[in-house]
This record gives C-alpha cells, structure tokens and sequence, in this order.
C-alpha cells in the first residue's frame, strides 16, 4: 500500500493505536546509538594532538584516521537500510552496535596508526547500520502521523546534539584521561541499547522473497566512497591529478548504478520516489542544508579559534545555543508543519537558515561572540525544523517495509551534502583567503600563517592582522555563497513542492489523530500499520 498527497495536504483522522509508555521507552533507547555515531564524528577533533604525540601518524594517516569513518558511513547507509529491511531492523541495530563497541575499545588501545585506522574503518561499518535502522524502526513503532512526528524529532535532535556536544565532552574527558577515553565512552552507553533493547524494541522485517541486488551494492560503494574522498580531500589538500580522477571514476560509476537501478526488480534505490515532489524537496534540502551547515560549522570554528583567540572548549561553549536551538525545534517541528502547513514549514525554515548563514556577514575580527552566538541560533531554528521534517517525510514517502532503504537515502544525503559543504565552501574561502595576501607571504592555511606571525614577534603583527582579515573575508564569502543556495532552494520548494497528488490512483494516508487535535499537514506519509511487513514483539 502506498501514500498519497490529500489535495488539502492534510492527513484524515481514522482509526490507528497510539504508542503506549513501552514505545516511548523504546525510542530513549533508540537515540543512544544515534548520539553515538553523531558524537564520533566531532568527539575527534579535539583528541588528534594526543593522537599524534602517542602514535606518530604522517599527514596522510591522520586524514585517513579523521575520514574513514565518514567514509564508510556514507558509503554503506543506502546497503545497509535495504539489509535491516530483509533480514530485521533490531536484529542489524544489535549486530552494528556490537562491532561499533568492539571497533571503540580497539581504537581506544590502538598501538599503531595503522591500527587506528582500521578501527574507525569498522566503527564506520558499524554505525552505517545504526543510522536507517534506528529512524526505519521509528516508522513501524509509531504508526500515529502526529506521534510519529515528534518521535523522529527527538531522534533528529539526539544526531545533532551529538554532533554538537562531542567536542565539549571530548575536552573534558581530554582534561584529566588519556586519547583512548573518546572511544571507551562508547562502550557503556552501548552496553545500555544491549540490556533494554531487545526488551523496549521490537522487531520488524520485510516480507519479500525479491532477490538482493548484489551487484547494486558494489556500485553504490565504488561510486559513493571515491566521490566523497575526492570532495573532502579537494576540501582540505586542493584538486591533484589524482584526486580529480577519483571524483570521475565515482561520479560514472554512480551514474551506472542509477542506470542498473532502473533494469532491477528490487531496487537499493527506488528512483520512482524521487517522482514525489515532497520526498525530492526533502532529499534536496537535507543535500543542500547540510552543505551550508557542514561547511560554516568547520569555517566559524576555525574563526572562534584563530581569529577570536577562544580555545577550543570555549568555542564548543559558543556553539551550544545552536545545538540547543536545533534540538527544540526538531521535536518541536510537526507543531510548527501543522500550524503553516509542510510546504511552508520548510520554506519557512529554509529561510531562517539563510538568514542566519547571511547574517554572519556582520562578523569581524573584534565582534562580539554574542553576535555570532545569535546568528548561529537563528540557522539553528530553521535547520532544526527542516531536517526533522526531512526525516519525516523521507520515511513517510514509502510503505514500512521500505523504510530503511529510504532513511538510507535521507541520511547519505546528509553525509553527501557535509562534505560539499567542506569542500565547496571550504575551498572558496581558501581562494578568498589567499587572494587577500597582498606582498604579506601567507602559508596554505590561516593556522599556519599565524604561527609564522608569532616566530616573527612584533613584527609579525602586520601579517597576523591581515591573515585574520582575509580568513574573515573567505568566511563571509561562503556566508553568502550558502545564504543564496538556502534562499533559491526555499523559492524553489515554494513552486515544486504542490498540495497535489503525485498518483491519482494511490490511496491518501489517514491517520488517527487525538480528540480534538487538528489534522498533521504531513503529506505523503504512509498508511498505517505495517504492511506487509512481519513484526515480533519480544
């Protein structure tokens, strides 16, 4: 049975159970991997110094130590929903939590770089798993459209406040423990989703017989991983021969995949979704959000702490009303759709991330961090909204057995979208950057350029002060660059995402709503109940 647009784009109430204290438990246990793997993601940033004087990496290793587990992710997301859907959801949840925990206390006692490296290559492998089977799961848990909803803007807001939070608690474990900490951290929250979870969630297969697209998982992985390896290193080595190479080589094979996709019976990707105005807008503004997003993190970061002088505690301080901002209005986002309505929700929330993005215009090397902190909790509003109605959407556009496979979409198009961000707007901040030396001889980087200001002593005063100007002057250049992406993708969702049907022949969703509550502008969400799909409580 497949979802359908009410021309109203509203939701009918009919009759459907609402989740019980059981399922809510369940969905607190849900968002611990999913903190986790957003968490290790930023967790790392702080420890590379320690890495590096404990293990001695080159320069490439410690690259390879920081990406490849964003690497995997992304390359594996779209596999392994289509996995959870056929072999269960919980069952593969379980099993990538444990070789997520197992591949944590490898990392946390790595000897070599070497080992690390394979260590956080498994750890990608693992929280790959994690990331569509914890959202599809929500989607046969919660088969009320408003309940729904709001579940899966607590899980959006436990992605971002890990991603928030990992560098604050990285400093503080930092502080008083060894490198190894960021990863053992890992272990005892696991050890939580092990003992309540097969209690608290339940689980759910597909019941299909298709065959499995073996050689749709091969392309997908030899397209996706040299594509987002060439995007983050143009980000931070600049374009090679080599590295341009790999970038085509991904992008042909990704395109044979989509063409393979089209001939299969059971496809890893079902590219008819992207027919759905509402499922192709929510793709397209999780791609493009998190690009802006992605890439000012890793811009005013570096602006807090080279620029401002704050360490990196104090700028992780800087950026909690944002992550604050996100996880309220994440939870808070189906209120907000069914007030405006879906379309105007994300337009609305669109536009308050561009106004945030465009107001960082006004930062300068003596501002006050109260200006940046306003700004950033105004994006962190609109993206707030907007990625958990993604989430919403993406999930809600398919029946419950395919679920993973679309959360699989959603989420390597985030993955997608942060390492273009890096490197688009990265890169174009670099150019301002080094178009603003001027005669003053700065290195590749603005970090690098400071500290041959410091080996100068007062004389390098001059050429700090110019670097730290033209490093703001890129930075307000990506600011505008992604506040116009962010604004063009609002006009555009504005004329493309209609209050239609997309299939006249397709039955239009209805879900039970609670006495008196008005009807969930949520379009284009599933039927209720599992159809089609073998569930066991246990």
């Amino acid at each position: 049975m497949s979802a359908q647009l009410d021309p109203s784009n509203r939701l009918r109430p009919t009759t459907s159970g609402t989740a019980d204290r059981r399922t809510w438990l369940g969905l607190a246990v849900l968002t611990l991997p999913v903190f986790l793997v957003s968490m290790d993601v930023s967790v790392l940033y702080l420890a590379i110094p320690s890495i590096t004087d404990a293990l001695a990496p080159s320069a490439a290793q410690q690259l390879w130590i920081l990406d490849i587990y964003g690497f995997l992710i992304a390359g594996l997301l779209i596999t392994m929903g289509n996995v959870g859907d056929r072999v269960g959801r919980r069952r593969i949840l379980l099993a990538g939590a444990a070789l997520f925990g197992i591949a944590s206390v490898i990392a946390a006692f790595a000897p070599s770089p070497e080992i690390l490296i394979a260590a956080r290559a498994l750890m990608g492998i693992g929280g790959a798993t994690l990331l569509p089977s914890s959202l599809s799961l929500i989607a046969n848990m919660f088969p009320d459209a408003r309940e729904r909803g709001r579940a899966i803007g607590v899980w959006t807001a436990a992605f971002a406040g890990g991603s928030a939070v990992g560098p604050v608690i990285g400093g503080v474990l930092l502080h008083h423990f060894w490198w190894g900490v960021v990863f053992l951290i890992n272990v005892p929250v696991l050890a939580a989703l092990f003992v309540f979870g097969p209690r608290l969630i339940p689980e759910y297969r597909a019941a299909t017989n298709d065959p499995f697209d073996v050689v749709g998982v091969v392309l997908s992985m030899a397209g996706i991983l040299p594509l987002v390896y060439a995007v983050k290193t143009v980000a931070s080595e600049g374009a090679t021969t080599g590295v341009v190479v790999a970038g085509v080589v991904g992008a042909a094979l990704l395109v044979t995949f989509l063409l393979h996709q089209r001939r299969v019976t059971s496809p890893l990707l079902d590219l008819k979704l992207f027919g759905n105005a509402q499922f192709s807008g929510a793709v397209a503004v999780a791609l493009i959000g998190m690009m802006a997003l992605g890439g000012m993190s890793y811009l005013t970061g570096v602006y807090l702490q080279s620029v401002m002088g704050h360490d990196v505690l104090a700028a992780a301080i800087a950026g909690l009303p944002m992550a604050v901002a996100v996880a309220v209005f994440s939870i808070g986002a189906t209120r907000v759709a069914a007030f405006l309505g879906t379309r105007l929700a994300f337009v609305g929330s669109v536009g308050l991330a561009a106004a945030g993005n465009l107001g960082m215009l006004t930062l300068g090397t003596s501002t006050p961090v109260w200006v940046y902190v306003l700004c950033t909790t105004i994006a962190g509003v609109g993206y707030g909204i907007q990625f958990s109605l993604v989430s919403v959407v993406v999930v809600g556009s398919v029946p419950p057995e395919r679920s993973g496979a679309a959360s699989g979409i959603s989420e390597t198009s985030f993955e997608l979208g942060t390492a273009m961000g890096l490197a688009l707007l990265g890169s174009l901040a670099t150019l301002v950057f080094r178009d603003g030396d001027r005669g003053w001889s700065f290195g590749d980087t603005l970090g690098e350029t400071l500290h041959r200001a410091t080996d100068m002593g007062s004389a390098g005063e001059g050429l700090a002060t110019a670097a730290k100007q033209a490093f703001v002057d890129g930075m307000h250049a990506a600011s505008l660059a992604s506040g116009l992406a962010l604004l063009a993708l609002g006009t555009v969702l504005l004329f493309v995402m209609r209050d239609e049907p997309t299939d006249p022949q397709a039955e239009v969703a209805e879900v039970q709503l609670p006495d008196g509550a008005d009807s969930v502008p949520l379009a284009s969400l599933p039927a209720t109940g599992p159809v089609g799909v073998a569930r066991t409580d246990s």
